[in-house]
């Protein structure tokens, strides 16, 4: 457990935030985990981690939604940390291959975007003594022919344009949204994500910026 501590601050220490405001939450989070160290974790103190994974697909166009149960809106994919987790990406890729039901998922490396995103954020009662998350988001990529699969923490799973999200997505996601889709097409320019997904949906493809760490209602439009 010690171990994903220090991977999570030498994580958050060396990422280059895209602007002051996700700098100013990088630094928020350090000072949040010095003064909790136990603050990875759901028994710790009531604001904590989480890792959450945004999935695309490799045109950046469209993400992979799902319908969070408890919260009633649409969302990434994400959840806490585990004992077994070795690293945020790790248990942002484990949490989108549980929640999505694809198992072929390909975690995009490419320095800026691992992470990609932070989010710190408060939860309603119906979340019980979770009471503030601290998202530190990553992005996959998956095939828009990939079948999802509801995992039981969803009513729903489904690709959704990234221009065009449904009204009951949590708030701010379209803009946070937006802002990972336009790196991803960055990426896109200069990496044929499109072959690698389609010649390797199960193992890493030959660009070193995308790793594989190892019935739907779909409303794909």
């Amino acid at each position: 457990m010690t171990e994903l501590l220090d991977e999570a601050v030498a994580l958050l220490t060396g990422w280059p935030a895209p602007s002051a405001e996700q700098d100013a939450l990088r630094e928020g989070y350090l000072a949040h985990l010095r003064e909790h160290p136990d603050g990875l974790w759901r028994e710790g103190p009531p604001a904590h981690l989480t890792a959450s994974c945004f999935v695309l697909d490799p045109t950046g166009t469209h993400a992979l939604l799902t319908l969070h149960r408890k919260g009633g809106f649409w969302v990434q994919f994400g959840g806490h940390l585990e004992p077994g987790d070795a690293s945020l990406a790790g248990a942002a890729l484990r949490e989108g291959v549980e929640e999505s039901g694809v198992p072929g998922l390909q975690l995009v490396t490419a320095p800026g975007l691992a992470p990609v995103d932070l989010d710190r954020h408060a939860l309603s009662a119906a979340f019980g003594r979770c009471r503030e998350h601290l998202d530190v988001a990553f992005v996959a990529l998956a095939a828009r022919d990939d079948e999802p699969v509801v995992s039981d923490e969803s009513d729903a799973v489904g690709w959704w344009p990234v221009d065009a999200l449904p009204d009951t997505a949590v708030a701010d996601l379209p803009r946070r949204l937006a802002r990972v889709a336009r790196a991803v097409r960055q990426l896109a320019g200069s990496t044929d994500l499109s072959a690698a997904l389609s010649s390797a949906p199960s193992s890493a493809p030959s660009s070193s910026d995308i790793s594989d760490p190892a019935d739907a209602a779909t409303p794909s439009r």
